[in-house]
């Protein structure tokens, strides 16, 4: 099945299937996703696996995100698509746990190449 026949809700859910057990081992981080055409084509996760305690490097004491943030999160991502006005950018999902609490905001990045204005136009 070529990933252009899916809706982009649907790609973005396969996003998150794919990253789920990267997801499981983070307690904070961004999840990427760039769209061209309305298709994702590059994904991934950028985490904060470090922390600084007293001027030293360590690794967060919290633990990854449970199903029920993972599913939350899923949804919170799929949902955001409906805001989206643009067929060609970025989206990045911020993530953190605090206290145990999923804490979640999005940003949109649309891209445009000056190179398709400049052919268009002749």
């Amino acid at each position: 099945m070529a990933v252009q026949s899916l809706s982009l809700q649907r790609q973005m859910e396969l996003v998150f299937w794919q990253i789920k057990e990267e997801l499981a081992h983070l307690s904070s981080g961004i999840v990427f996703v760039h769209i061209r055409n309305n298709v994702i084509g590059k994904f991934g996760v950028r985490h904060f696996p470090l922390e600084t305690r007293g001027g030293k490097l360590e690794r967060a004491k919290e633990g990854g995100l449970t199903e029920v943030h993972w599913l939350s999160f899923r949804q919170m991502a799929v949902d955001a698509l409906s805001l989206k006005n643009w067929t060609h950018g970025e989206i990045c999902f911020e993530f953190a746990l605090k206290k145990g609490i999923l804490h979640t905001s999005v940003q949109f990045e649309s891209n445009y190449n000056m190179a398709n204005l400049l052919t268009a136009n002749q």
